[in-house]
């Protein structure tokens, strides 16, 4: 039964409502649990929506509805059977939804899609691990794909977008699979922009970095 709840927590994980001890047992959940792993990266681009929201709101706008308690049920169940079918799009729909949840009546968000930049490609001589990054200016920030090769799982790892001012934000996290060098997808945002950004690295959930890519 606690391995069902822990499935269950992967909605709550990525949106960082669980308390710091929950956060640390699910952690190590995803160390043995590719589909939770692979959810909570999907999970990315509505996380970052709303942490732009609540950047954007002032503090004295308080909610005028709470979510119900199924919701993150709800969006977790939303992406897990409509990921195929325009994955991002649903993604942003899904966002939005939390945010009028959360928000009540008259909270848009609006997004326009930019021009993707030329791939950036690095291999870090160290760790072995190759990666190439395409991001596209959005409104909110920057939309990311990523591609890695990494045969030196099982490992928790993640990208983290390095601003000019020396500012960190997490862009997306995965898993790593066991002895799997074949590259892996991923989709993630930041709220910088392009031209605000300096560079990009892949770290391990520890902290160890594994590459750089300039931000071109």
């Amino acid at each position: 039964m606690r391995s069902l709840e822990r499935h269950r927590d992967v909605g709550a994980y990525a949106l960082g409502v669980l308390d710091e001890a929950e956060a640390f047992r699910f952690e190590d959940h995803l160390m043995e649990c590719p589909r939770c792993s692979a959810q909570v990266t999907e999970f990315g681009p509505a996380t970052r929506q709303l942490m732009l929201y609540r950047e954007a709101t002032p503090r004295i706008v308080h909610p005028l509805t709470r979510p119900g308690p199924r919701l993150l049920d709800r969006l977790l169940s939303a992406v897990a059977t409509r990921r195929r079918a325009g994955r991002r799009r649903v993604l942003y729909a899904v966002a939005a939804a939390v945010v009028c949840a959360v928000a009540g009546p008259g909270a848009v968000l609006y997004a326009s899609q930019g021009d993707p930049a030329a791939p950036v490609t690095a291999t870090d001589a160290r760790s072995g691990v190759w990666a190439r990054i395409t991001a596209e200016d959005e409104i909110w920030g920057t939309d990311v794909r990523l591609e890695v090769k990494d045969g030196a799982g099982p490992r928790s790892c993640r990208l983290v977008a390095v601003g000019r001012d020396g500012s960190e934000q997490t862009v997306t996290s995965w898993m790593v699979p066991r002895h799997d060098a074949r590259p892996h997808t991923m989709r993630g945002g930041a709220a910088l922009h392009p031209g605000q950004i300096d560079r990009y690295e892949v770290r391990t959930a520890d902290g160890e970095h594994l590459v750089t890519l300039p931000a071109g």
